[in-house]
């Protein structure tokens, strides 16, 4: 199979996909555990029962995509998630990563790179869900058996869409690899509504809510009914149908969907220990592999560590970029337990003739004071030990799982939902169940702001804020422009809440995309 570097230099691109199908490497947890490189015929994938797991297996791969091309988790997913934010700043030094600069700035235009390289990450991961949708029904497997692997492509499917519209509004839709008849079908890169793709996105997440097994039936990482009830309630949540949003989080909560609770311990959901732990829901699995090269996203975690800078002297853990701001970390109440768990606060040099402590990570690592690094604030839940949780030794490919989807963000949708449908017990009972694991007061009465504050401080730096700030305007127009104001920055209502749809897809298009507003 041809890497498909773009939604289309033509649309042939897309329908000269021939028989021959790459199975990506992959990496050592679980399922993931196969030969990397493989290829696939369709003879194959008719006589071998496995085949179409295989096949399956590329799909999920395809999340490793990161660095500075095409992107689905890496550095630049950060960037237009976390960076785009209020939460943080693009961090590192000053004139590093110009394209950064633009999107925390509000000043990009379509020739940023971040988001061409976001939407060709996106569109392969689409491009590779369709091929696997198109061959598994040539598979000897039971029915049953060919239902659960569709079922978890449509969630995977389901989920890069879900990004895609949050990131560019509407996109084009594709929902099958072309036949060699369509090729010149401009309704292959013509842009759909929003309203359209949120539709299939809809019907994809029901259809794995309705086929997907529960957790403890498959593999682990692998796609599970409440991962696909969970996402499809996020979905809901956007599309303002608290009903749905409510039910479908209660049935998880409920404990119909598996079994799922809060880790006792915050801190440790990030780390190797909390690893699809009993609040996961849904995870990008990473391992290491004999080539530790591809068995994680390149650059998560090296691109987001402390920085050396001043006298540096010492061996620093990364680039320093998505350093939290300083509103994230007053944003926290008195004794919030995720205020540690979530930022890494560098001291502040010490005055003449004293030693600075430093600041002491979890695993004995000391980083020295602020006269030696960079910047003042790291995320805590990007950080993946050296010493003390496995890694291989390319500091690019460290394997840290990519949390998508936790039990404490089911709880927080469910009181949301259940609080604009005029259920406020259960909106109470569900948040404080976030805040007594932080060590908080529960509170005995709520307001939207304080859901939305609950959201905040739990999912901060989990790459979800820009998207809530955008959601969160459409219900209170007015909201998000003081919020990057107190900032420095401009907001531009009816431009900033997506990104501008790259120039060099719209020349590929021939003129048949089409902009987005401001851009």
């Amino acid at each position: 199979m041809k890497s498909l570097a773009t939604f289309a230099s033509r649309p042939a691109r897309l329908a000269a996909l021939g028989l021959l199908l790459t199975v990506g490497a992959v990496g050592c947890k679980d399922f993931l555990d196969v030969a990397p490189q493989g290829q696939l015929t369709e003879d194959q994938i008719k006589t071998d029962p496995t085949a179409a797991q295989r096949l399956v297996d590329g799909v999920y791969n395809v999340m490793y995509l990161g660095g500075f091309g095409e992107d689905i988790h890496g550095l630049q997913y950060v960037i237009l998630t976390d960076i785009a934010s209020d939460d943080a700043d693009k961090g590192s030094t000053p004139n590093d990563y110009g394209p950064a600069l633009e999107v925390d700035n509000f000043t990009l235009n379509s020739t940023n790179s971040i988001v061409n390289n976001t939407w060709k990450g996106y569109f392969q991961g689409v491009n590779r869900a369709n091929q696997a949708l198109d061959k598994i029904p040539l598979s000897p497997a039971p029915e049953a058996a060919k239902n659960r692997l569709v079922g978890e492509v449509r969630f995977l499917r389901g989920y890069f869409y879900f990004n895609l519209v949050r990131f560019f509004g509407g996109v084009p839709k594709l929902d099958r690899v072309p036949a060699a008849s369509e090729i010149n079908n401009p309704a292959l890169q013509q842009r759909a509504t929003a309203a359209e793709i949120y539709q299939f996105i809809i019907d994809d997440l029901q259809f794995a809510v309705d086929n997907l097994p529960l957790k403890g039936a498959t593999a682990t990482g692998r796609a599970t009914k409440a991962a696909a009830q969970a996402m499809l309630a996020k979905v809901y949540l956007y599309q303002k149908n608290y009903q749905k949003a409510f039910e479908l989080s209660n049935e998880i909560i409920a404990g119909r969907s598996g079994a799922y609770g809060l880790l006792p311990s915050y801190e440790n959901i990030w780390r190797e220990a909390g690893a699809n732990s009993e609040e996961s829901i849904f995870e990008v699995q990473t391992g290491i592999n004999a080539a530790c090269n591809n068995s994680a996203v390149n650059l998560y975690t090296v691109s987001q560590g402390p920085r050396a800078g001043g006298r540096g002297g010492w061996a620093d853990l990364g680039f320093g970029f998505n350093n939290p701001t300083q509103q994230l970390a007053d944003a926290y109440e008195p004794n919030d337990r995720r205020r540690a768990g979530t930022i890494i606060f560098i001291q502040p040099t010490a005055p003449a003739g004293q030693r600075s402590t430093g600041t002491v990570l979890w695993d004995g690592f000391r980083i020295p004071s602020k006269d030696s690094v960079e910047n003042l604030r790291y995320s805590y839940k990007a950080y993946h030990s050296r010493t003390q949780e496995r890694n291989c030794g390319n500091n690019d490919y460290l394997p840290k799982n990519i949390r998508v989807m936790r039990y404490g963000e089911v709880l927080l949708i469910n009181a949301e939902a259940a609080f604009r449908i005029g259920n406020t017990g259960a909106a109470l009972t569900q948040l404080n169940r976030v805040r007594t694991r932080a060590g908080l007061p529960a509170r005995t009465a709520l307001t939207l702001p304080l859901i939305w504050q609950e959201r905040r401080v739990e999912l901060a730096l989990e790459h979800d804020r820009f998207f809530d700030l955008v959601r969160q305007e459409s219900e209170q127009p007015g909201r998000i422009v003081p919020l990057f104001m107190a900032q420095g920055k401009t907001f531009n209502r009816g431009k900033n809440e997506l990104f501008p749809i790259p120039q060099e897809q719209i020349d590929l298009s021939g003129g048949q995309l089409t902009q987005n507003p401001g851009y």
